[in-house]
């Protein structure tokens, strides 16, 4: 069973899955609290990282897995490719939410991740 989480370590996909979401969840605010961290809305911060460790642990289901790897290589700790690919994740929710007309959402976030490179998003965080 998973007691602690650290985004820089994959977490094991078995212990992973076995832990409800609300556990997930505060064991990615846990480390956030740990760490000092002091976030505008650590809610939707730990929803971003479980969600996208939800979407590593499906593997080859989602691009997300191959994103993260990429990203990796592209210079990124894997706390911060799981920041970039959550930026993603939360402009197409938001975007969606703003948006109208019916759209498949999942194509437009896939898009989106297909088009971020560890360059883009560290020039968004400067």
């Amino acid at each position: 069973m998973m007691d602690a989480y650290d985004p820089l370590r994959p977490p094991s996909i078995a212990d992973w899955t076995e832990l409800d979401e609300s556990e997930r969840l505060d064991l990615v605010l846990a480390y956030h609290r740990r760490q000092g961290d002091d976030l505008p809305n650590p809610d939707v911060h730990a929803v971003a990282h479980v969600i996208v460790e939800n979407q590593v642990a499906l593997a080859d289901e989602t691009p997300v897995a191959a994103v993260m790897e990429r990203l990796m290589q592209e210079g990124l700790d894997r706390h911060d490719a799981i920041h970039a690919v959550g930026s993603v994740l939360m402009g197409a929710l938001h975007e969606a939410a703003q948006d109208d007309r019916e759209t498949d959402l999942t194509s437009a976030y896939y898009r989106e991740l297909m088009q971020l490179t560890a360059e883009k998003w560290l020039r968004q965080e400067l």
